[in-house]
């Protein structure tokens, strides 16, 4: 993945493999942010005309209903999309941006929901107030309100400029980055390879890993074989075999059994997706599983 080193960051997942992502920049960000936005507003926008029509006397308080829809419908919106797109919403979706764990785990329902119950208090709660002054307030309050609010705003949205990880201050209490997530391609040439040894895998022993798995473990098949990898290789093979239970089998070797795991976890994978059945990580096959 090319990319400036300064936006680089190396992650080590829990199977030991150190994986490289890449922060997103602002701009992408934002654009995300934007085409999200536009979404959760546009529902109410196109919902108003009809509840004006059915409800009696709604046209004089159209304003109180759109900020009321829209309030419920923003944290759910982030909330439910980031967790059954593994950390992607329609914008982040467009941008190639994707919100990940900062120690290598799994995205968590509660840093997902962390994250963006937060946002409430970092951008809309001061956006809120910005639009919404009280009439009842002399003109010098409201004045000192709105500004306080606008700095509030200023302070918390321009946070991810002034840290090296670009961090909000929902990722710093949740634990996440936003990276880019360019599509990973599994190349063929791997899956191809024809097998040295001839392992035999269980649907059982192939159930336990998803498509994240995989992806890592072809980024580790694809690295040099240096001295680092090898010993890298040899963790990952160790991990495998307690995860599968294969202790009371034969003695393997690390390179020809990861490849030929890699390719039989792949093709299960395309089987399952075929079916419906996609998975995105061993914490969602062990719950298809349970």
């Amino acid at each position: 993945m090319a990319g400036n080193a300064s936006t680089q960051r190396s992650v080590l997942t829990p199977e030991g493999v150190p994986i490289v992502i890449e922060l997103a920049d602002h701009g992408a960000r934002a654009g995300a942010l934007l085409i999200d936005l536009a979404i959760i507003f546009g529902i109410p926008i196109i919902a108003l005309p009809l509840l004006i029509l059915l409800t009696p006397f709604a046209g004089g308080i159209a304003g109180a209903m759109f900020l009321i829809l829209t309030f419920f419908l923003r944290c759910p919106f982030f909330i439910a999309f980031e967790l059954r797109w593994q950390g992607q919403t329609p914008g982040k979706r467009v941008f190639k941006l994707r919100v990940v764990d900062r120690q290598g785990g799994a995205l968590s329902p509660r840093a997902v929901a962390a994250r963006n119950v937060t946002r409430e208090i970092e951008v809309f709660m001061p956006a809120t107030l910005l639009m919404v002054r009280p009439s009842d307030i002399g003109s010098g309050m409201d004045t000192m309100l709105a500004l306080m609010a606008l700095v509030w705003l200023a302070i918390f949205t321009l946070m991810p400029l002034f840290n090296r990880d670009r961090l909000r201050i929902g990722d710093m209490i949740a634990g996440t980055w936003v990276v880019r997530a360019e599509p990973v391609a599994l190349l063929q040439d791997l899956s191809r390879k024809p097998p040295s040894r001839g392992y035999r895998f269980t649907a059982a022993e192939l159930d336990v890993y998803g498509i994240a798995e995989l992806q890592v473990l072809e980024r580790l098949l694809r690295q040099p074989n240096t001295r680092n990898t090898l010993d890298t290789k040899k963790d990952v093979l160790a991990r495998i075999l307690v995860k599968i239970d294969w202790d009371a089998r034969e003695a393997v070797d690390s390179e020809s059994f990861l490849s030929e795991y890699y390719a039989a976890l792949r093709a299960h994978l395309e089987q399952r997706a075929l079916l419906g059945d996609r998975r995105a990580d061993k914490h969602e096959a062990a719950a298809r599983r349970a």
